[in-house]
């Protein structure tokens, strides 16, 4: 979502106008409107306000190692959370056979874990700015192991579906912490950027790989123990890296100095109605409504869509990891692509290649070319979401990074409910082949 440079000199002299009036990043709202419409960027990082791109030439190698252990740490959350999305869609076949549900029934599961994301990211800002992020991501990652540890029960469906309220609200700060954090840097954040949000492909590759052992079993809730296992190690981990700190103090021990001001913030508004007052906030959540909607959709019910569809075996929950995997190395493999094209551009690329990869799915019936061509549309789809978190970190003053993404983030849950639940409810009336064309 970053617009291309027409004229880099125009585009530089625009960003050195900004840093002599000091509008980056304490100039306020109408400043960061300003620099949405008028600059036009070729390279995230090179647009960045001032206090963001004055790295401490002078970091001392323990700074440097604790900023590597940080990030180190954030991979592994957005890892978990990929790992808890890319479970779910090759035990919806199982989950219909043990609860005896319909597709529209089986769907609610999508609404609760919205509605507990949707709980997380919009109370994301009010918690950390009072309880510190180190404390609220430790606190999240438990909040996580109580709804797995409600889903490894068994329980009849409503408690089942109760579980992912709790999970739901966990995952939301570990992927709105993670994002907004890394945003929040001020050295190549969009290589981290990048790199983070493959670990999150990792995750959801290596998750179907497991649930669909577990489908097969007859303890197949089983697989929930895992996710307590590996919440559990991003617990400590979370500790023993940010040790209950908050964000701001988190990035001074790195040697990086904190956000300053906008003028709204000393004026005594608060961060909420600064960021509601961002048309770019607004725009930038609703693209990511639709991307995050389409991408879990297409990975909750592809493994259903391929064995009712396309005659697939119990090994069809394997497509899912092949949707993931692709997302994984698009999110690394095209990140010269997207600094090449401009960022703006290869967004558009991209949906229009994911567009004719889902009409061969659609329309040629045979199981191997839909898988490879699912794998495909994880690639190409892959580099947007972190394409999107960038272009926030750029436009948005520092102060209100967190929030920000907080609230696009949130947006992003809402798709990821509305549109799975929405293919459930029409597969219910019709068919799975609903899937393609939606």
């Amino acid at each position: 979502m970053d617009p291309s440079v027409t004229s880099v000199p125009a585009a530089g002299q625009n960003m050195a106008q900004l840093g002599e009036k000091g509008a980056a990043p304490s100039a306020g709202l109408r400043d960061s409107e300003k620099v949405l419409q008028e600059v036009v960027y070729n390279d995230v990082d090179a647009t960045r306000p001032p206090s963001l791109r004055n790295v401490d030439a002078a970091k001392t190698p323990a700074m440097r190692r604790k900023a590597q252990i940080q990030f180190a740490t954030l991979c592994w959350s957005i890892f978990v959370a990929g790992w808890n999305d890319g479970t779910l869609g090759p035990l919806l076949p199982r989950l219909q056979e043990v609860y005896h549900v319909g597709y529209a029934i089986v769907s609610l599961i999508f609404i609760a874990n919205c509605v507990g994301f949707l709980s997380g990211a919009s109370t994301y800002l009010y918690l950390t700015d009072r309880f510190g992020f180190g404390k609220m991501v430790v606190f999240a990652s438990v909040v996580a192991m109580v709804g797995f540890s409600l889903e490894s029960a068994a329980p009849p469906f409503p408690a089942y579906v109760i579980g992912y309220l709790f999970s739901g609200f966990g995952m939301s700060f570990l992927d709105a912490g993670s994002n907004a954090f890394v945003a929040s840097l001020s050295e190549d954040t969009s290589n981290k950027m990048g790199i983070m949000h493959a670990l999150y492909g990792v995750g959801a590759m290596c998750a179907p790989l497991v649930s669909t052992q577990f489908a097969r079993f007859q303890r197949w809730s089983f697989v929930y123990l895992v996710h307590i296992g590996i919440t559990l190690a991003n617990a400590v981990l979370e500790v023993l890296a940010f040790r209950f700190k908050s964000q701001e103090d988190c990035l001074q021990e790195t040697g990086q100095a904190p956000p300053e001001k906008t003028k709204e913030s000393e004026a005594g508004m608060n961060k909420y109605q600064q960021i509601f007052r961002l048309r770019a906030v607004h725009l930038m959540a609703f693209f990511i409504f639709t991307y995050v909607g389409v991408e879990v959709t297409i990975g909750g019910w592809i493994v259903t869509y391929v064995i009712n569809e396309r005659h697939g075996g119990p090994n069809s929950g394997y497509i899912s990891s092949g949707f993931f995997g692709g997302l994984t190395v698009g999110r690394i493999a095209l990140l010269w692509l997207n600094k090449r094209i401009g960022e703006w551009r290869v967004v558009f690329l991209y949906i229009v290649v994911c567009l004719g990869l889902e009409l061969v799915v659609w329309l040629v019936p045979d199981l191997l070319s839909g898988a490879i061509c699912v794998s495909f549309v994880g690639f190409f789809l892959g580099p947007i979401y972190p394409i999107v978190m960038n272009h926030a970190g750029a436009v948005l003053p520092p102060e209100l990074i967190s929030g920000g993404i907080g609230w696009i983030s949130s947006f992003g849950a809402a798709g990821a409910a509305v549109f799975p639940f929405i293919t459930g409810a029409i597969a219910s009336r019709t068919s799975i082949a609903s899937l393609q064309p939606l």
